[in-house]
């Protein structure tokens, strides 16, 4: 036997047999998403401070490799002498230089660190919408539904904290590397490498934010409705 089609707050049903689905419309499901973003603005502003500092911190670092190899690649032997100075160890016939193994722990430790506030955050913001995931699985919503909302806040919340972060974290590097060795150090670098260290920054960010949400987001997902509903706050 089969029931007729509906259409709930955007959501459209349509039974097959006894089983409901729901069809979506992508852009609806943004527009979820980043309502739900507006209504827990300051939770998600926090979620996303701490990415944009991860990012940045990873952004810096990038950036400075980046400028002290245009100081390399200038061929400046001045310029070359002032990275001795400030502390790169360079040999004589080193055209490139890298980032420390201090420095790449240290961004490991901050992702990481950052990969876990994420993951508390989300475990509670899942908490507090039982009723709301609840109320859409009643209407039909499948599990893929929910976890893709989740998703999409993610992404949202990533992009927009790793963008800020990776501009951040490149402008400090640049402003840094002209105070300590002036402008025409920093006019030797590469509009490339610059371009692919903030994407680097930002691709990391978007892929940590996922990361992060993603357990939660399946958490979510195969809630059963009638418990979400019952559940006190």
């Amino acid at each position: 036997m089969r029931s007729g089609s509906g259409q709930v707050g955007g959501l459209t049903a349509r039974p097959v047999g006894v089983e409901r689905l729901v069809v979506l419309p992508f852009l609806k499901s943004v527009q979820i998403s980043f309502q739900s973003i507006r209504v827990r603005f300051f939770r998600s502003l926090i979620t996303t401070l701490s990415l944009v500092l991860a990012v940045s911190f990873l952004s810096f670092v990038r950036v400075n490799t980046d400028v002290a190899n245009g100081m390399l690649s200038s061929g400046n032997p001045e310029m070359r002498q002032a990275l001795i100075l400030s502390g790169y160890d360079l040999e004589p016939k080193d055209t490139s230089v890298g980032s420390s193994p201090k420095q790449r722990w240290i961004v490991v430790l901050s992702l990481l660190v950052c990969a876990v506030g994420i993951v508390n955050a989300q475990l509670m913001a899942v908490t507090e919408r039982f009723r709301e995931i609840g109320t859409m699985k009643c209407l039909g919503a499948l599990d893929r539904f929910i976890l893709q909302l989740f998703l999409l806040e993610a992404g949202m919340q990533g992009l927009s904290g790793a963008a800020v972060g990776a501009v951040a974290g490149a402008l400090f590097a640049v402003a840094g590397g002209a105070f300590h060795f002036g402008a025409s150090a920093v006019s030797h670098l590469s509009p490339a490498d610059l371009g692919l260290s903030l994407a680097v920054s930002v691709g990391v960010g978007v892929m940590l934010s996922l990361m992060g949400v993603l357990y939660p987001a399946i958490v979510a997902a195969r809630m059963q409705p009638v418990e979400a509903m019952r559940t006190e706050h």
